[in-house]
């Protein structure tokens, strides 16, 4: 593999996310219309024509029993936390939607003890701390602003599917013992879209034709942004890339106050912080994945 410099890295992995945000943009405006699970279903059904094309075209052998069921574990738990980050996000302003997805990374450490027999370091133990007091500034802002049962149901919402999210981390580390980048996303797309489309009579409505271009470029959106990813965590370490990952934080407060005229509170910033730093505080001189890299699967 040619080397590329770190700087090189981080810009493409900049770009992933901004890309990654707008995706979201799309997939906020697509739920408020016609629903999560519709929003869900037809990004990810679009996504696997996108994805799978290009497997197809690189001729590339179809997965073992080993990683087949990586992807349909990963694709069933990325599936519920997709649905209840976006069922949330339509509740919530994007960027206090955003800030509480920070926790999955530090969730994940203590699932990847459980789970994979990792030590639980000091350092984990009082990240979490501080990224609870982020998540307690959030909710004062809540109590501050007399939030309706909606708004604190969305948040709620997103909270579980960054505990969901976390475990599909753990999963995602299993995955890339044993597939490519565009394998993983292919195949847990493949399993999240079939999975919805069991429930797509219940719960699914017919895309409209002036949502069609919003779900095809969600789905365009969701697969650079994989791309991007893929590529940047191939050439730098992931603690070298973690940063950029709260850039999220800055475009969901742009794109949320110029797209749906949110407005971003003193608290969200101020729980979004100290979550940030729980965060990095705790992954020092780990090589834990953060937050979206996972997301566009």
């Amino acid at each position: 593999m040619r080397p590329v410099s770190s700087s090189l890295a981080f810009s493409v992995a900049a770009m992933g996310i901004a890309t990654y945000s707008a995706m979201d943009v799309l997939m906020k405006g697509l739920s408020i219309t016609s629903g999560a699970y519709s929003a869900v279903l037809w990004r990810s059904f679009v996504g696997v024509m996108l994805l799978g094309t290009v497997f197809l075209l690189k001729r590339r052998a179809f997965p073992g029993r080993a990683a087949l069921k990586l992807h349909a574990l990963r694709g069933a738990t990325g599936g519920i936390s997709v649905l209840l980050f976006f069922w949330g996000l339509v509740r919530v302003p994007m960027a206090q939607g955003v800030a509480l997805t920070f926790l999955a990374p530090l969730i994940a450490l203590f699932f990847a003890a459980v789970l994979l027999g990792e030590t639980i370091r000091r350092a984990a133990i009082l990240g979490s701390v501080i990224a609870s007091l982020g998540v307690l500034a959030i909710a004062a802002g809540e109590v501050q602003a007399h939030a309706s049962t909606a708004h604190v149901l969305g948040s709620l919402a997103i909270f579980a599917a960054s505990i969901f999210y976390a475990y599909s981390l753990i999963l995602l580390r299993q995955q890339a013992q044993v597939a490519d980048p565009l394998e993983v996303a292919l195949f847990t797309s493949i399993v999240l879209t079939g999975l919805l489309l069991v429930g797509a009579w219940w719960f699914a409505a017919v895309p409209s034709v002036a949502q069609l271009s919003a779900i095809g470029g969600a789905a365009v959106l969701g697969s650079i942004s994989a791309i991007a990813l893929a590529w940047a965590y191939s050439h730098a370490e992931a603690q070298v890339l973690a940063p950029v990952e709260y850039t999220a934080f800055v475009w969901a407060g742009m794109f949320g106050w110029w797209v749906f005229d949110e407005r971003v509170s003193a608290y969200t910033v101020a729980g979004a912080a100290l979550i940030i730093a729980g965060c990095v505080f705790a992954i020092r001189g780990t090589a834990a994945r953060a937050p979206q890299t996972e997301a566009a699967a």
